[in-house]
């Protein structure tokens, strides 16, 4: 899930918006509308940037003068005696290119990687990576040589800087109207937010338009290519012996995330078609280690992101990429997010074929918040990477959907993944890394919102709360008045456009790859969400019986129609929201109603069940508020009603109480033109229970009753 590019940098504003409640909001910066970049190939570059992924040039081949494109060299002092340390080294034990990817350096090997580096290192013209990228223009080349990298020269640059802030223009929400930084911002100012800046194109001559167009395909003002199909890459053994630190060095490659961080981003590509990354390590950015926005063609291979505040990669809105051969750890929300993908799968532009836009493979993603994310995530490939301790394995959303391309996502493929041991409480005290979300500790995969997806051919083992977890996200969460007066295309908020017609097939439960049992609390989950259509779960298997949760999930196999599954409802509802609260909220109370903030029991070390009961029930021994007196509460006016009236309320008159909020919450929904149909309501005993476990924490005093009923109801969905 994301914090980018429109929500969480709202902070305060747009959670009083949206919900009401003296809470803040992480912060960041908010961006600008992003667009999906053409697919096609641009021919006014030759060779020619984009429409496909980008091949890796060889090294070597950075001091063939015949070849397209000059190579700009950069170095620091030791570079050579490090790089001789670390030939030494991988020479005696090998390098890791990921921890579940080691790998031996023969004496040949050494030799010639020594030999070209002694010969970049007489081509060496900088001693900073931004310098020589702005030398670099079309086809060129930044090799930078072993050191660790903190770009004293951007780092020195303005935030915010008031020479740029005539260029901010329209976020893609209410109430950020001038505040985004446009791309003409991040081209004059390319290290106000990072630390280095690859800018691929020049500023367009239309300008951005104003509203943000509804078709977000083709990015409205795409000038020339100025610094496209540009290779980056590290000189050394592996991607250890580069490093790019945008904050605290003397951290290492640990955390906590965002230590000291002095720029947002450590390495940004923008609109730069044919962008090559490799054999580097990024940490500590304020935001995102590796930043990839509007770019059509590129390839992330053989890099290491550590402990960013949010994300180790942010490719956003791009096309034609692979994320390959990495490792991504110490994230508070993901260690890979490709979020905003383009609408390549069932919702392509007619006359198109369909395909992956993007692929992720070949990865270790652990110990973050989530290992994988993506909001939106239309037709990405994500397969045989190794996903473990993180709170949650793999999560593809439309709940943060607000602002971004795409809504709602679509058509991924999760298969030959291994997903295991994602446990990871991020809220415990003393956490390395800060969660941003509340994500079920202690779960495998889950799609929070989401069409055509597939789970396939995957290992899902010792995850303690669940293997997978599907669930419906009402469109009116994610747009109209509950999001802030949000719209988007392909959101209508009086509908529930997820989640229907996934498939979880042919996958491995409790079972590690060497066929010993290690059970997960229950494989498949499932709200079951009334009028849900198509999903189904078939063909999976284990050393012991799938546990399901409701019992009997809909099965596929052997050409039975997907279109008879229909949800009808469950009590696991009822679970979503009791959390979609603390999800709004962001308070990660472990003693709260919300139990995803709670580590799970070890399935071998307590009894399983299969079924699931009301998760917000009243805690025992919860903290409770006083009620202060306040006269005559039949007269407040219901939307000043907070948890101290709920607190301070006696049996019968909670029960006038509750008629008033379901009256006001089932009344009409009109918006200004023509009536919506009727408000979502619970039963007397859903919103009862719900006030019951929020109303007795200490911090909950002044929250809004009708709030708290809403964006509630908006789960259950009762008329």
């Amino acid at each position: 899930m994301d914090l980018h590019p429109s929500r969480a940098a709202t902070g305060l504003a747009a959670l009083v918006a949206a919900f009401a409640l003296a809470l803040p909001a992480a912060q960041a910066h908010v961006e600008r509308p992003a667009y999906f970049p053409d697919p096609t190939a641009d021919g006014a570059v030759s060779p020619a940037a984009g429409g496909g992924v980008p091949k890796v040039r060889s090294l070597a081949s950075a001091l063939d003068d015949r070849l397209p494109g000059r190579t700009y060299v950069v170095c620091q002092r030791d570079s050579i005696a490090r790089l001789k340390q670390s030939l030494r080294r991988a020479r005696a034990g090998g390098y890791e290119v990921r921890p579940s990817d080691r790998r031996g350096l023969s004496a040949r090997q050494a030799r010639r990687l020594l030999r070209v580096n002694v010969r970049l290192r007489r081509r060496c013209g900088f001693n900073q990576i931004q310098p020589a990228v702005d030398r670099a223009g079309n086809n060129d080349r930044v090799v930078i040589m072993p050191g660790v990298y903190t770009e004293p020269r951007s780092r020195a640059m303005p935030t915010d800087d008031p020479a740029c802030d005539h260029l901010r223009t329209d976020g893609d929400r209410p109430g950020e109207d001038g505040n985004a930084l446009s791309y003409a911002y991040q081209l004059t100012c390319p290290n106000d937010q990072n630390l280095v800046a690859v800018m691929g194109r020049a500023i367009g001559a239309e300008p951005d338009p104003v509203p943000p167009r509804r078709d977000r395909h083709g990015i409205p003002n795409a000038g020339a290519c100025i610094r496209c199909n540009l290779q980056m890459e590290g000189s050394g053994v592996s991607a250890d012996d580069v490093v790019v630190d945008a904050g605290d060095t003397g951290a290492g490659n640990g955390g906590p995330n965002g230590a000291g961080s002095k720029k947002d981003v450590a390495i940004r590509a923008d609109r730069a078609d044919g962008f090559v990354l490799r054999n580097v390590t990024v940490r500590h950015a304020g935001e995102h280690g590796v930043y990839v926005i509007e770019t059509d063609g590129y390839l992330l291979d053989r890099f290491k992101a550590y402990y960013s505040r949010l994300y180790g990669t942010l490719t956003f809105a791009s096309d034609h990429g692979v994320q390959q051969n990495c490792d991504a750890a110490g994230h508070g929300d993901s260690g890979i997010y490709p979020g905003g993908a383009p609408e390549t799968g069932v919702q392509r532009p007619a006359g198109t074929d369909a395909r992956y836009n993007q692929e992720i493979r070949r990865c270790d993603l652990h110990h973050n918040l989530a290992g994988y994310s993506g909001t939106n995530g239309n037709a990405v490939h994500v397969h045989d990477n190794d996903v473990y301790d993180n709170a949650l394995g793999i999560q593809t959303d439309v709940v943060t959907g607000a602002g971004h391309p795409g809504y709602p996502g679509d058509s991924a493929l999760f298969e030959g993944n291994r997903i295991h041991s994602n446990n990871f409480n991020t809220y415990m005290p003393g956490s390395d890394v800060k969660p941003s979300f509340p994500f079920p500790t202690g779960t495998g995969l889950w799609i929070a919102g989401g069409n055509h997806h597939k789970v396939k051919g995957n290992w899902f083992y010792d995850n303690w709360r669940r293997g997978t977890m599907l669930f419906s996200v009402p469109d009116s969460l994610v747009c109209g008045p509950a999001a802030g007066g949000n719209e988007q295309a392909g959101c209508d908020s009086t509908k529930v456009s997820t989640s229907h017609y996934n498939q979880t097939y042919d996958n491995k439960m409790g079972v590690r790859p060497d066929g010993r049992p290690d059970p997960n609390g229950t494989d498949f989950w499932w709200d079951a969400f009334a009028g849900s259509r198509g999903n189904c779960w078939f063909r999976n298997t284990g050393p012991k019986a799938i546990t399901t949760s409701p019992a009997g999930l809909p099965d596929c196999e052997d050409g039975r129609d997907p279109a008879l599954s229909v949800g009808t409802g469950s009590t696991n509802q009822l679970e979503l929201i009791s959390c979609v609260i603390a999800f709004e909220t962001r308070n990660f109370d472990p003693d709260g109603p919300c139990p995803w903030i709670r580590t799970p029991p070890e399935p071998r070390a307590a009894a399983r069940t299969a079924g699931s009961g009301p998760a917000f029930a009243p805690l025992a021994g919860a903290r409770t508020t006083a009620a202060a007196p306040r006269a005559s509460r039949s007269r407040i006016p219901l939307g000043q009603l907070t948890c101290t009236d709920w607190n301070g309320t006696a049996q019968p008159a909670r029960t006038a109480l509750l008629d008033r909020i379901r009256g006001f919450a089932g009344g009409v929904v009109n918006d200004g033109s023509r009536d919506l149909g009727t408000g979502a309501v619970l039963t007397h005993e859903q919103a009862a229970a719900l006030y019951d476990g929020w109303c007795g924490q200490a911090y909950a005093s002044e929250f809004l009753l009708v709030k708290l009923y809403t964006h509630a109801a908006a789960f259950s969905r009762r008329r």
